[in-house]
């Protein structure tokens, strides 16, 4: 027994397993020969990657009831893993559990079958490091582990090893009878159909980064690619060999295949964060705020994410501002679930990718609420919440890149996500996206998972809706204020249904291509558009007196103008402003057309006179009376067009009185209406042959053969007079 507490003790005191050097900058760590699996040619690990599998599997793995358990593992206890700086010594490690975690009980049958747990003394609490160094062993055939050259030595780990190679002949006999025992042709045969699916996917899975164009542009990426010897192609199904494309639904993302990562880090794109890997799924999210975002407006994000997703969402907001201002949108990040130093490696990692605009709350977001001085300019708000990761066919590379739960990882490797846990997932989920839709200030959330399932996804966002549409109308809040389903930038119009109907939802389904995700944009209601017709306009506007207004402040301020232009053009165009009914009518009180035109009247009296003086000298004609203008005016040029009345010609005196002045219309006041958009009504060229024979400029534009003589007995003009004046329109 003292034995068993002594190991207990070593393993769960562990020194730190953090590497004495750190690889230099634009080293390739993926590519290093003490990293490399059994397929890659290397035999084993360093004692330092056994180790910290072993915390992981102590962790996470299945524990059995009292009655079925075959193998002990010791007392069940959260062990804090050793803090590791290598991402890759952490990222192996853990692949390694987990594959362990997926044959669990294949291996306990073997330890069983071979009679090492019963005939070893082992104690318990190292016999989660037997576990996962025995997936290794008959993961390399039985082969005995090269040698490392570098890397601390761990004797718990020389120990198990030494155990497992006197019992290698027992141990591949009993992996044997357990194949033909389930009738397996490898031991993958084993796993459930939706595991090794995933685990076939995972193998092809081609590699997505995007642009950082606050420190690069696409165009420059591109170029460098080329002269390392990459050629572009048009899709993912054509990446072979050193080539690569540019994604369908994000113009900044590029695509690799997956066997290129060692090569794009000899470009130093990756190194100098120009270029950042991560996976498709995390960029859409961003990519949805970008188009929703307006001109002023910031960024609230919460949920499970990265630093990589937090500097993508900052870099696209920035790239969308670039030229307009100086201010740059803010993006507000909810980190209450971090510690301190995970906040501050966090805010590291967004400067070191050049992010400026980036700062964290620190605060539980349900505490939260719309008077935050923070929050009054945030606009949209991007929820990545916890999720069951079940539509991901690589979750350990997923869940270490973007922060993810590694408690996860053991309902993962059984191909299901326990109902207990999936329930608690989605109440946590529902109570973000309930609050999230409380801000009166924000116009959209986009809400993104990387689920399978429905229960967090269609049926989260139908619910909180619901809820949504339920408070708004129990407050008294105006249609408004109520969200609604939008079409998400990604989504692709049916054909068949029309060009404007799209998939509320935007599913991406896990492939060979991708990993898969889901996610919905949730948007404010627009205001209500009431359209009307333009003659119902016009006829609303007359009730109310308004197209009488427009008319009158047109005289009131235009009337020095027009006497300008009368006194210089010979034919003026007369442009009236409105039009009352869809009519003209020639009613000097009603019609805005027959004020303009009447009120131009002691205008013309004036320069009839002078002209009509002139007229009798070089004619010797009678007088004529020239009070009314329309007298004057051939019938058929202005009555089909103004609809004025024509008067009977009258007898002149020789000396005619002058005409007084007209008497200003009296109006009533009306309180002050919402003007409309004038109607312009332009009417052909009115010509006043009587009157321009006094102009100097009459014979550029009339033969003086053509003069028109005047009727003495009528005081006007006679009959073929008329028919030769006659205008032509």
């Amino acid at each position: 027994m003292g034995k068993n507490q002594k190991a207990g003790s070593q393993l769960s005191s562990s020194k730190d397993l953090t590497p004495p050097d750190k690889p230099a900058e634009g080293d390739i760590p993926a590519n290093s020969p003490k990293f490399q699996t059994t397929s890659e040619g290397q035999l084993g690990f360093p004692d330092r990657v056994y180790l910290l599998a072993s915390f992981i599997f102590q962790n996470h793995h299945l524990e059995k009831p009292p009655a079925q358990r075959l193998v002990s593992y010791g007392k069940r206890r959260a062990l804090s893993l050793p803090r590791v700086k290598d991402e890759e010594m952490q990222r192996t490690a853990y692949e390694l559990a987990f594959n362990t975690l997926k044959y669990q009980e294949l291996l306990e049958d073997i330890m069983i079958d071979s009679c090492f747990y019963l005939t070893q003394p082992m104690p318990d609490d190292l016999m989660c490091l037997v576990a996962v160094m025995l997936y290794d062993f008959q993961d390399r055939k039985f082969l005995p582990r090269e040698r490392q050259r570098d890397g601390e030595i761990e004797q718990e780990v020389r120990d198990v090893e030494k155990y497992l190679l006197r019992f290698k002949t027992k141990l591949a006999a009993s992996l044997a009878r357990c194949r033909i025992k389930h009738d397996l042709l490898s031991i993958e045969c084993i796993l459930p159909e939706s595991l090794k699916t995933k685990q076939e996917r995972s193998s092809s899975l081609p590699l997505y980064a995007w642009v950082n164009t606050l420190e690069s542009s696409l165009d420059e990426v591109q170029s460098v690619l080329k002269s390392a010897g990459f050629s572009q192609v048009k899709s993912i199904g054509q990446l072979e060999g050193e080539t690569f494309c540019q994604d369908p639904h994000c113009g900044d993302i590029l695509v690799f295949p997956a066997q290129l990562k060692a090569q794009l880090y000899t470009t130093k794109l990756l190194s100098n964060h120009k270029l950042i890997i991560q996976d498709k799924s995390c960029s859409l999210g961003p990519q949805a705020v970008c188009s929703l975002l307006p001109e002023e407006g910031d960024v609230l994000m919460l949920g499970c994410f990265s630093a990589l997703t937090v500097s993508h969402t900052a870099c696209l907001v920035a790239e969308k501002r670039k030229g307009v201002g100086s201010n740059q949108p803010t993006v507000y990040v909810c980190v209450s679930d971090r510690t301190d130093a995970q906040r501050e490696e966090l805010q590291q990692a967004v400067t070191a990718m050049g992010c400026r605009n980036v700062k964290l709350i620190p605060e539980v977001f349900q505490s939260l609420d719309n008077d935050d001085k923070r929050l009054q300019k945030v606009r949209v708000i991007l929820l990545n919440p916890k999720c069951s990761v079940s539509a991901v066919s690589n979750p350990v590379d997923f869940i270490l890149q973007e922060n993810g739960d590694t408690e996860l990882l053991q309902d993962l490797s059984q191909g299901s996500i326990a109902p207990s846990r999936l329930q608690a997932l989605v109440a946590q989920q529902r109570k973000d996206i309930d609050h999230a839709l409380k801000f009166p200030r924000v116009l959209s959330v986009v809400y993104s998972t990387c689920s399978s399932y429905q229960e967090e996804n269609e049926e989260v966002v139908s619910r909180a809706l619901e809820h949504a549409k339920a408070r708004s109308e129990q407050e008294g809040e105006p249609k408004q204020a109520n969200f609604r389903l939008s079409p998400s930038p990604f989504s692709i119009p049916d054909d068949a249904a029309g060009p404007e109907e799209t998939e509320p939802f935007f599913t991406l389904e896990p492939s060979e291509q991708s990993n898969g995700c889901f996610l919905a944009v949730l948007s404010k209601e627009p205001e209500p558009v009431v359209k009307e017709a333009p003659r119902d306009v016009l006829v609303r506007a007359n009730a109310k007196g308004i197209l009488e207004r427009i008319g009158t402040k047109k005289e009131h301020h235009g009337h020095t103008n027009r006497m300008k232009k009368t006194s210089h053009v010979p034919n003026s165009q007369p442009q009236f402003s409105a039009v009352k009914n869809g009519e003209t009518k020639g009613s000097n009180s009603t019609s805005v057309c027959g004020q303009e035109f009447t009120n131009r009247r002691p205008s013309l009296q004036g320069k009839a006179k002078a002209m009509r003086v002139q007229v009798s000298k070089n004619t010797g004609s009678s007088s004529f009376s020239s009070t009314k203008t329309g007298n004057i005016t051939p019938k058929r040029s202005l009555s089909p067009i103004l609809d004025i009345p024509t008067s009977s010609p009258r007898t002149h005196s020789a000396s005619p009185p002058a005409a007084p002045p007209p008497t200003p219309v009296a109006r009533t006041r009306r309180p002050p209406q919402e003007p409309l958009k004038p109607v312009v009504l332009v009417l052909p060229t009115i010509h006043f042959p009587s009157f321009f024979p006094a102009h100097p400029n009459y014979n550029k534009w009339r033969d003086p053969a053509q003069s028109v003589p005047l009727s003495r007995s009528s005081g006007g003009l006679s009959k073929e007079a008329m028919v030769k004046s006659r205008p032509l329109f």
